[in-house]
């Protein structure tokens, strides 16, 4: 019997190609970086399955370069990388991986938080410097935590994992989201208020939304003036949900205290003025970067893009009204 021919777009963890290399004929990109888009077009050509990354921009270009293919499953929990639309249209299958990394995006959100807020990264790189004079009282005073109003914009699954690390400080937690949210409301005393309550009364705001038309440059100019001028903004969910340029300007006007952000709008390459700034701490899209995290998303892609290769509904399908 003919093994079915798959495809992984980039290197991700062994576990992950070592379950598909059971059952599967196997090609990775093993080079550490994104495909281009010739590589990409010519790479998904006849193959059975696909799994790819958000680097990826899978569109009906893609989808018709792979005809015949079984599915494709998205190695990551967001998929604006997917026109997962056209892919319902086409009865091709897509999937993600939700819920693994859950906890870890939002200990980093929490790492964010206190490295903007406390000053860390700033610290450090003044101890690097060999510029350091010695204690003075006047040296890096930050935000406080303890105590403090934590607005969450995007109450799902990492948004309530980030609420609920906060009670430890004693934070008043306050939320924006379509739904309510019983498991924060009944633990957290936490209240659903509308988003123009939240920016004037949060002094931290954690972004966890997915990128979608209404929340493309959720956060701007305008909206960053209706928060306090000491509140802090961290985001780990997408980089377009805030106009880079327009904080960019926010945090060197002091409109607000400061931002940690692990994404951003125009990946790899961020905001001109950006890296130049002390009150903002900025990491490489790492939010996942786990070793259980990143191991489990593995296995579930594996998992997914094996159920759609034998044409059943894989665990974590985006589109299951294909098997209606």
């Amino acid at each position: 019997m003919t093994r079915p021919k798959v495809y992984v777009t980039r290197a991700i963890p062994e576990e992950g190609i070592e379950l598909l290399e059971k059952h599967c004929d196997v090609e990775v990109n093993r080079e550490d970086r994104p495909l281009t888009r010739e590589e990409l077009l010519k790479n998904v050509r006849g193959r059975d399955g696909v799994v790819s990354l958000l680097t990826d921009r899978i569109d009906s270009e893609v989808y018709e370069t792979a005809r015949g293919i079984r599915g494709f499953a998205n190695y990551a929990v967001g998929f604006d990388n997917i026109d997962v639309g056209e892919a319902t249209r086409r009865k091709i299958p897509v999937s993600n991986t939700p819920g693994v990394l859950t906890d870890a995006t939002a200990e980093m959100a929490w790492a964010l938080l206190f490295s903007v807020s406390r000053r860390v990264v700033e610290s450090d790189r003044l101890i690097r410097s060999g510029n350091w004079k010695g204690w003075g009282p006047l040296q890096f005073i930050g935000g406080d935590v303890a105590g403090k109003t934590l607005g969450i914009v995007g109450a799902g699954r990492i948004g309530t994992a980030m609420a609920l690390k906060s009670k430890g400080f004693a934070m008043k937690v306050i939320y924006s989201d379509e739904f309510t949210n019983a498991t924060i409301e009944e633990e957290l005393g936490a209240r659903r208020v509308p988003l123009s309550e939240l920016l004037g009364e949060s002094d931290f705001i954690s972004i966890h939304v997915p990128l979608m038309a209404e929340t493309r440059h959720l956060f701007n100019a305008d909206i960053f003036t209706k928060m306090k001028r000491t509140a802090y903004l961290i985001n780990t969910s997408r980089g377009p949900v805030v106009n880079e340029a327009e904080l960019v300007e926010a945090l060197k006007n002091r409109v607000i205290a400061g931002a940690g952000l692990d994404v951003y709008e125009f990946e790899p390459e961020i905001a001109a003025g950006l890296a130049d700034l002390d009150n903002v701490v900025i990491t490489p899209h790492t939010a996942s970067a786990t070793v259980s995290s990143r191991t489990n998303m593995a296995l579930k892609a594996a998992e997914n893009l094996l159920a759609m290769l034998k044409g059943e509904r894989p665990p974590d399908c985006l589109n299951p009204e294909i098997y209606d």
